[in-house]
């Protein structure tokens, strides 16, 4: 093995065929260490290269006959002095933030913590312990890969239906997938997985994050993990939890698994933890960033630079507004786009991003960069609008070109479904795409992505099913987990025998998934939801690797009977351009209001908080749909009925001009579509209808 200078530039191990080429920011280090191991003997340190080269702050050098599969990691000198932001150690080997792939998992052990464990941090000394052992190692990859002529599916936003799920969740417990694949990015790909997903009708996959996560210290102590993943410590490598392969095999097998489902027509958006990492406050481990340059890498306190600033509520915030920083992340974003081929990106409590220092900026310096970049203009943005900061609240306030997590419609639709009063105004403005929030940024409806369940809360089944969080198992004495779901039970507390109460909660699942698919905007829907998935009343099952968070895919005649008519929800969306509208109808032709009556909507009636029921009808003229010739694809106009009260009520349909007939294209209090209506429509208590407008046809 050869030394030589190297260079400073990429960041991270770069193997070029001949030799890998090592690069580490530290603008507070006094000495660099590369630490090379053996992976054949269980992972023992071979050699110390101290790196005598730094350029702007970068510590680089060159190995020849060095290449894919070495691990290697760092040991960083300077001082340790947490009241000034410095907390070097070198007797704790550190993970490379460049790192394309990590090897292992952590081994808890006090070795881990720069300081001695047992002691106030404060009070304790410098820890003089080794964490090689303990510690997981980076791994130089080979960055080569056939793609053949893998293409971005590139759905636009009006026709996108996004599935999000966990790798392992989906595929853990599916019968189709073979052993070796369930739970691994290959169990992903596999043809069971995106035969479900095409059914659907899906055209995006949000999964939770891949990226190399922390396992909790905590969580571990009572036999636990962090199943969910929002404890990243390696933003350029795949979690290799989900690889079913030895070294290395995580960034091949991740590759594989966006091939293929690209394939299938279907995008891949991944899930990113930007605002922290998985180091936690002062008092958490040594494991790379803190021990590399803790003042560069981490929001810290002003003159008191032992503690962080926590917009997160994980201990620690990412410091976005260094240089080096936020390059860390402008980086990472572009590899997973150019080098790993995904779609698009959900941003985890993006508000973080946007502080400078403490207010949230819309137009601060990461929206700023990543507005003029060539390579993310091209993918989907998400963010999630809230942190825990003050104001951390921002929806509706993010920059052109993204969409937002409308929380705001999901809290309405299930007041709506739940039978709140005063409900039939803010339920509108949702259905419409919530242009109160977005159309004075100039945003269309893409801006709102709606949910009405996701990862965190209750499941659509728990949703029906519980009025209170039923989360002890996650060992924090059912205090995690938020207090209010906005959910009801009907009449039981969980699971029942009970048949009146069994069949109002799969009629109220209907209505969520058809208000869900029928609302302009962009739908999102949790994964499992389609087919019934409980998590027994756990509202934070963050920690739940196990049956509680896996989907079982051995369904009942009703989960069936669920899962057919979301087949059928996601057709009638699909083939129906007025509900795949890129603007705004509030104010405007083309869409009206309208009570039992069949006449429009009063103001006097908006402001009735007794005003329940609701129509909407749109005119096919107002979808704006364009085909592959350039001219606006022709579409029916469309009547969606809502009931949320407790009894049914004769609705007089509006009268077709010219011939034709009101087709009925689902009924949430009948499984099976029925006849065409003409004059007047029974509508059930606690249902929703969606009609057509179709051609004269002889009667039935």
């Amino acid at each position: 093995m050869e030394v030589l200078p190297g260079k400073h530039f990429p960041l991270g191990a770069t193997w070029d065929g001949n030799g890998v080429n090592f690069a580490l920011f530290s603008q507070h280090a006094e000495a660099v260490e590369l630490c090379l191991f053996d992976s054949a003997v269980g992972g023992a340190e071979l050699q110390r290269l101290r790196l005598d080269r730094r350029t702007d702050f970068v510590w680089h050098t060159y190995l020849s006959g060095v290449g894919p599969g070495q691990l290697y990691g760092y040991r960083v000198h300077g001082s340790y002095e947490p009241d000034a932001g410095h907390r070097f150690n070198p007797n704790k080997l550190l993970i490379d933030p460049y790192a394309r792939a990590v090897a292992g998992q952590i081994r808890w052990g006090d070795e881990l913590y720069g300081y001695e464990v047992g002691h106030p941090e404060e009070d304790a000394s410098f820890d003089s312990r080794d964490s090689a052992a303990c510690a997981p190692k980076s791994e130089v990859i080979d960055p080569s890969f056939d793609w053949g002529d893998d293409q971005h599916p590139q759905v636009p936003w009006n026709r996108t239906v996004i599935y999000e799920c966990h790798v392992k969740g989906i595929t853990m417990r599916h019968p189709g997938v073979a052993p070796e694949w369930r739970g691994r990015y290959m169990g992903m790909a596999s043809d069971p997985i995106i035969d479900h997903l095409l059914a659907l009708g899906v055209t995006a996959v949000e999964l939770l994050p891949v990226h190399q996560a922390v396992q909790d210290h905590q969580l571990a102590k009572h036999g636990l993990s962090n199943y969910w993943g929002y404890n990243s410590i390696g933003f350029f490598a795949p979690d290799s939890r989900f690889a079913s392969g030895d070294l290395g095999e995580q960034v091949v097998e991740f590759k594989r698994m966006v091939r293929r489902l690209h394939l299938a027509g279907i995008e891949v958006i991944l899930d990113v933890v930007y605002n922290h990492t998985g180091e936690g406050n002062q008092m958490g481990p040594t494991l790379s960033f803190r021990g590399i340059d803790n003042a560069s890498y981490y929001r810290l306190i002003p003159d008191s630079g032992r503690f962080y600033m926590d917009f997160t509520g994980t201990g620690n915030s990412i410091n976005v507004l260094h240089p080096r920083t936020i390059q860390l992340v402008m980086d990472s974003l572009r590899y997973w786009v150019e080098e790993m081929h995904v779609d698009g990106f959900r941003f985890d409590l993006a508000p973080v991003l946007g502080r400078e220092p403490y207010d949230v900026d819309p137009g601060g310096t990461f929206f700023d960069v990543v507005a003029q970049d060539p390579v993310l203009a091209q993918v989907k943005l998400i963010a999630e609008p809230w942190d825990l900061g003050e104001d951390g609240y921002q929806l509706g306030a993010f920059p052109l070109g993204w969409s937002e997590w409308n929380g705001r419609y999901r809290d309405a639709v299930r007041r709506f479904w739940r039978g709140d009063l005063g409900m039939a105004h803010e339920m509108a403005v949702r259905l419409d795409g919530s242009p109160d929030l977005y159309e004075a940024s100039g945003r269309g409806s893409y801006a709102s992505l709606n949910f009405v369940t996701s990862h965190d809360g209750f499941t659509l089944n728990d949703l029906v099913s519980f009025e209170q969080k039923h989360n002890e198992a996650n060992a924090e004495g059912n205090r995690d987990g938020t207090d209010e779901s906005l959910s009801r039970n009907w009449g039981a507390e969980g699971p029942t025998r009970a048949a009146p109460i069994r069949r109002i909660r799969e009629r109220t699942k209907r209505n969520f998934l058809g208000t869900l698919l029928l609302s302009n905007g962009v739908p999102m829907l949790l994964g499992g939801d389609e087919i019934g998935r409980s998590q027994g009343g756990n509202n934070n099952a963050y920690c739940q690797d196990n049956e509680v968070s896996w989907f079982n895919w051995d369904l009942s005649p009703a989960e069936e009977v669920l899962l057919n008519f979301t087949r059928q929800a996601m057709l009638v969306r699909r083939e129906n351009p007025a509900l795949r509208r890129r603007d705004f109808l509030s104010g405007k032709a083309g869409i009206t209001w309208i009570r039992p009556d069949g006449l429009p909507m009063t103001d006097q009636q908006w402001q009735d908080p007794r005003t329940q029921i609701l129509g909407m009808l749109i005119d096919g003229l107002c979808s704006d749909e364009i085909g592959e010739d350039g001219r606006r694809v022709p579409a029916a106009s469309l009547l969606l009925l809502m009931n949320p009260s407790d009894r049914s009520r004769y609705i007089a349909l509006p009268p077709v001009m010219g011939g034709g007939n009101w087709e009925e294209l689902f009924n949430t209090a009948w499984p099976e579509s029925q006849p065409p209506r003409e004059g007047a429509l029974n509508l059930r208590s606690h249902s929703l209808v969606l009609l057509r407008l179709g051609a004269p046809i002889e009667s039935v």
